[in-house]
């Protein structure tokens, strides 16, 4: 279908709290090892098609294992490919639809995603990482996020709700996964944030501002603003594609951002791209810490960049997809370069539908 991280001193006696808690809230490392949300967005052109998608984020696929070093992603997509009218959000949305056009439309869909994050510093060995490391953090989330795609634009409004902390279950996904790939075991994770409800809403709305006269070579433009605990921030950006197909899936592009899926091609096309992203955080809670109260953090470049290159391919009701995203700093020191490294990762998705 669719035509879409300021030092600041360890609490010790937290640190033992959130061993206490982690002992306590020990579960199946398979059940937690399946806790994520992702991607998709292209469907193909029927009344009402449902999709369900997979996403992995993982720094191994560019060498690393700090920083970002996971996320896993599963998201539902009920898609509603009547031109007349668009389904109707639901309530976690609808503080944020003032906003959205009220024109005609192409498409319009309803994404519930859930999902897992991880953040680590870069010797996940130390038991006790040093000041200005990046924080040990785990997210547990929920988004429900609304599209709608017009003739040559798309607008997203999108809510997530979430826990950061031991009740995340950061520790136990990682330990499972390490032991099971025979990886390095993570020894820090006494020094992860606190638990904290967050939430984030977000806005955002991407323009197809050039095609080729072939139709097999498009520039898409955007930007994109949230605000919360999470995380608030603006952004604007572009991308460039060639391929096939490309009109109905460049409504895609509007989920990459949130990190839950990758750009994906549909009804057997395919395409290659680039994009760039600039970004402005003005807060977010895996380098700001805590939003209430004292815990790990670190100083960062705000002006947080993004290089974005991959590549996806559909056949018959299944589409993969795979990228790399790559931080830069523009005029930033060693320091900020460094940062850069422990962002870059690796994401891939299979999206079918159902």
């Amino acid at each position: 279908m669719l035509k879409a991280m300021t030092d600041r001193r360890i609490d010790l006696k937290g640190v033992a709290k959130h061993r206490d808690v982690i002992k306590k809230n020990s579960v199946s490392t398979l059940k937690q090892s399946l806790l994520g949300l992702v991607l998709l967005f292209g469907m193909p052109a029927f009344a009402e098609v449902n999709w369900f998608s997979a996403t992995l984020d993982n720094d191994f696929f560019v060498n690393e294992d700090n920083g970002y070093t996971n996320g896993i992603y599963v998201s539902f997509y009920d898609v509603n490919d009547k031109k007349s009218s668009a389904d109707l959000p639901d309530a976690w949305v609808k503080p944020l639809m003032w906003s959205m056009p009220s024109g005609s439309i192409e498409t319009s869909v309803n994404i519930y995603s859930v999902g897992q994050t991880l953040n680590t510093p870069y010797d996940i060995e130390e038991v006790v990482p040093a000041e200005g490391t990046f924080p040990y953090s785990g997210l547990l989330s929920f988004t429900n996020t609304f599209i709608v795609v017009g003739p040559r634009y798309a607008d997203k409004v999108s809510t997530t709700l979430g826990i950061v902390g031991p009740l995340a279950m950061g520790e136990q996904t990682q330990k499972a996964v390490h032991k099971a790939i025979s990886a390095r075991t993570p020894r820090g994770w006494d020094t992860q944030l606190d638990n904290e409800l967050v939430f984030e809403l977000s806005r955002g709305r991407t323009w197809r501002s050039w095609v080729s006269n072939s139709n097999t070579i498009d520039v898409l433009s955007g930007a994109e603003m949230s605000v919360g605990t999470l995380r608030s921030a603006v952004s604007t950006g572009f991308m460039v594609r060639y391929g096939k197909n490309l009109e109905e899936s460049f409504a895609t592009v509007l989920l990459a951002d949130s990190r839950t899926s990758n750009p994906i091609a549909v009804n057997q096309g395919w395409f290659v791209y680039m994009g760039v992203a600039l970004n402005y955080t003005f807060n977010q809670i895996f380098t700001d810490g805590n939003t209430f109260h004292d815990s790990r953090s670190i100083d960062y470049d705000h002006r947080n960049n993004m290089l974005s290159s991959g590549l996806t391919y559909s056949w018959g009701e299944s589409a993969l997809s795979f990228a790399i995203n790559s931080p830069f700093t523009i005029g930033g020191d060693d320091y900020d370069r460094e940062m850069d490294k422990y962002t870059r990762y690796g994401t891939l998705t299979f999206a079918w539908q159902i």
